[in-house]
């Protein structure tokens, strides 16, 4: 199954990203950086020479730049799943649950699949991270 995630890239929160790349061991100065980017943007829509009031902007990373694809994968990067029979195959804002199902047995690729839609708690391995 193949999931498209809508607006991923406006999802990103820079404080928790932030402690994402401490704990990944990233340079500090790098990520006051990537903080110091995607914090206080300003934001504003011009039509035909009008413009309205400037936004100030701190969720999300600018669309259309190379760097967004990147943080969104950092961002998501310790949701993981993968067994030998299931995973989830991410690739910035586009994943696929990719399943072995044995014999008709398809409740941990289904249990993954409801996991990601929200509808149910996806049981885990003992060893995976969400």
């Amino acid at each position: 199954m193949f999931f498209d995630f809508s607006s991923a890239f406006n999802t990103i929160q820079p404080r928790l990203l932030g402690d994402k790349l401490q704990l990944a061991g990233v340079d500090h100065h790098l990520t006051s950086w990537i903080l110091d980017y995607l914090t206080h943007r300003p934001q504003f829509v011009r039509v035909q020479g009008f413009e309205s009031d400037r936004l100030l902007c701190s969720t999300g990373a600018p669309q259309g730049t190379v760097l967004a694809p990147f943080l969104f994968t950092l961002y998501t990067a310790d949701f993981s799943y993968n067994t030998p029979s299931c995973h989830l195959q991410k690739f910035s804002d586009d994943s696929a649950v990719v399943g072995l199902i044995t014999d008709g047995d398809d409740r941990e690729y289904r249990g993954l699949i409801q996991g990601l839609c929200g509808l149910v708690p996806a049981e885990q391995p003992p060893d995976q991270r969400w």
